[in-house]
């Protein structure tokens, strides 16, 4: 009778330990949305401080002190017609392996900030052709950054900051002048399939705490009348994909017209949402963000300021405050770039860049302009690949500003 009962007494402990979550339990493993806040896996508030990995997985132009050739396929191009295909391939590889490493991540860390945003192009996530394949070097080089985020305790947002068809219209989608994904339904069946397979990969990877969407979906160039009315029920499409595979992480939402516009979601479709909005050159006041503390208290959903920067360290330090006394977590940018003080790294101008600029820069509509305007191979090989070396952390400049503007070391 004894035994009886102690044999009931276990298989009632046994019974009632599986109904406790464990360490391993979705719900206690992942940060994720309350009410307004955004709250860590051990259920306490949580405020992202954060920095924009741009230029990384996505090249623009700007950051290499070029203009006209603004967009990746643009500074692709201009790289090859510098030094061929197979010499090109093998500098975009080293640059993807040099520009984000280890080292920046421990410093990203040691610097006080608790998240990265990675920007990344599809194109490298999936293959040219009528039908197009899940395949690329993207996978493996977010793997790479997940991983060394994991390792020193930083939260990860994957950023989809080119579509299939381009969402924006612009140079930063690399698109062909206007946002195709919305009227083009191969263009949204492989957005969905993307993000259902980056969704699928990191489903169990607390470190990785959502998916930003689409950014900066739809220019104001465009007719947003007939634009906007479509960018929501694309959302709900790519959520209901990814919530196929994934119900543990958040999903990051931005407003039409370069994240800025909410006027075109409605009630939220999911319990895990964050909306973004990104706010550049504008007077700092709270006026500048009224309307996502309205969206945030009219719905009572988390609002996060996605991307922001390019400006002096005392318009930062202002719009960072702005922010923290609003409860609203940020990610500024960018992380690095080339010879510049509104940023956390400074690459170091490489030797004989110049001409490097002006061959980019110069006319380069036909072979004979090509031809004409390259400089000499000596000097194009040695710009580049000092280029190549003075990217790596080691090799960079920290504007010690930059960061005190945002309130860390």
């Amino acid at each position: 009778m004894i035994r009886c009962i102690r044999r009931h007494a276990y298989l009632l402990a046994i019974i009632l330990l599986s109904l406790v979550p464990s360490a391993t339990d979705g719900q206690t493993r992942f940060a994720t949305t309350r009410g307004e806040e955004l709250v860590s896996p051990d259920g306490r508030p949580l405020l992202l401080k954060g920095i924009n990995l741009g230029n990384w997985l996505l090249p623009e132009g700007y950051m290499f002190k070029f203009k006209a050739t603004n967009s990746p396929r643009l500074i692709q191009a201009a790289i090859s017609e510098l030094v061929g295909e197979d010499e090109a391939r093998q500098f975009w590889k080293t640059y993807r392996d040099n520009y984000i490493t280890r080292e920046d991540i421990k410093f990203i860390k040691q610097s006080g900030f608790n998240s990265v945003r990675v920007p990344f192009s599809y194109r490298l996530f999936a293959s040219d052709g009528e039908i197009s394949r899940l395949e690329g070097p993207g996978y493996e080089l977010l793997d790479r950054v997940v991983d060394w985020c994991r390792r020193e305790g930083l939260y990860v947002i994957l950023d989809m900051h080119a579509a299939p068809g381009g969402q924006t219209g612009d140079n930063i989608d690399d698109s062909f002048g206007y946002p195709f994904l919305f009227d083009r339904r191969e263009s949204q069946e492989l957005t969905i399939g993307l993000w259902r397979k980056i969704a699928a990969r990191y489903r169990d990877q607390p470190t990785v705490i959502g998916y930003d969407l689409l950014n900066e979906p739809i220019a104001p160039y465009f007719d947003t009348a007939s634009l906007n009315p479509k960018l929501e029920p694309l959302y709900r499409k790519i959520v209901s994909g990814i919530r196929e595979v994934d119900r543990n992480h958040m999903i990051f939402l931005g407003g039409a017209q370069w994240d800025t516009n909410f006027k075109v979601f409605g009630a939220p479709f999911d319990r895990k949402l964050v909306y973004t909005f990104h706010k550049y050159w504008m007077t700092v006041n709270q006026g500048a963000i009224q309307e996502y503390l309205n969206f945030r208290d009219k719905y009572n959903v988390p609002v996060w300021m996605g991307e922001s920067g390019e400006n002096t360290d005392e318009w930062i330090d202002s719009f960072r405050r702005l922010l923290e006394a609003h409860n609203i977590g940020w990610c500024f940018w960018p992380y690095k770039r080339l010879a510049a003080t509104s940023c956390i790294v400074s690459i170091n101008s490489p030797e004989d860049w110049a001409a490097i600029i002006a061959f980019a820069e110069g006319p380069r509509a036909t072979f004979e302009d090509v031809r004409k305007h390259r400089p000499p191979k000596e000097k194009v090989e040695k710009a580049l690949n000092d280029y190549l070396e003075r990217i790596k952390f080691a090799n960079c400049s920290v504007n010690q500003g930059y960061l005190k503007a945002l309130g860390l070391k």
